[in-house]
This record gives C-alpha cells, structure tokens and sequence, in this order.
C-alpha cells in the first residue's frame, strides 16, 4: 500500500496532466478535421478542449509548487546564506498558502451556486459544476504541495540541509 501512495506522490499531476493533454488534443485534432473535410463543427468539441486546457492549468500549478517550478525572482536569493535562504522560500510558501486558501473557499462558494441553480453547459448538456470544480480541486492539490514543501523545508533547515530549490528555468 505504502508503493501505490509513493507512486501516487510522485506520478499524481503528470498522469493527470496527461490525460487532460490527450483529451485536449485527441478532440481538437478531430474537430480540425471535421472542420476541414465536412465542414461543420461540434461545439461539444470545443467546450472539451476549453474545460481540459482549465484543468491541465489548475493541476500544472500544483505539479510546479511541488517541483518549486513556479515563477519567481531569486535574484536575491543568490547572495543570501542557506539558513536565510530557507527562511525566504518559507514564507514564500506561508503567503501563497494564505492566497489558495482565500481561493479555494471563494471558487467553491461559485461551484455551490452554480449546484444550487442546475447550470449546465451549453454543447455538452452536462452540469457545469463539474468544470468550476477545476479551480477548486487544483488549490486544494496547490495547498497539499504546499504542506509537503513547508515540512520538506523546515526539515532541512533543522537539519542543516541546503533547501530544495527546484530546477532554474535559465543558468
């Protein structure tokens, strides 16, 4: 059970990812080639490829929190020492928690609404709850990874390890 969990920890975005990724372009490349050769198009199409491209963004988000892949500026954080270092990345962890928290209790105060009133989505006929669940469910994951990288970096800096910083974008 302890393997699946790992896995799960490890592999959870990126197989959610790729499954929205292959919905998204599985459904555009056939609407193109309807478009193309039939000439008519679905707009179930492309409401699968806007909700699958909101879900790959909220899920992507929480797979760069936890690889500490998110943009930021660390210019300054070259000249610092490894204990302030840590501390900076914590609080920088403190205030995007604060943010997703506001956000996932004001995105589901939207998903109760739209319950609450039965809207629906226009080409799919299917509840629109589950689309504005993707705003929701990707803060909560951001709020989890925030959790494990809080702990992950106060572990290190008790311990005296530099502080994971993720891959740099440019070297």
């Amino acid at each position: 059970m302890q393997r699946i969990l790992d896995a799960l920890n490890r592999n959870a975005e990126r197989w959610a990812l790729l499954v929205f990724y292959v919905m998204l372009v599985a459904t555009m490349f056939i609407e193109v080639l309807r478009r193309e050769i039939l000439s008519y198009s679905s707009i179930w199409g492309e409401e699968i490829v806007r909700y699958s491209f909101i879900y790959l963004a909220w899920i992507g988000a929480a797979a760069a929190v936890r690889e500490r892949g998110h943009i930021r500026i660390d210019v300054i954080l070259e000249y610092v020492g490894p204990r302030v270092k840590a501390l900076l990345y914590i609080f920088g962890d403190l205030v995007m928690f604060a943010v997703a928290v506001v956000a996932v209790i004001y995105s589901f105060e939207t998903v109760l609404v739209s319950a609450k009133f039965g809207s629906v989505t226009h080409g799919l006929r299917i509840s629109q709850v589950w689309f504005l669940l993707a705003v929701p469910i990707g803060f909560s994951l951001v709020i989890f990874r925030l959790i494990q990288s809080f702990l992950r970096d106060v572990s290190d800096l008790r311990h005296g390890r530099p502080v994971f910083e993720g891959d740099k974008l440019f070297d």
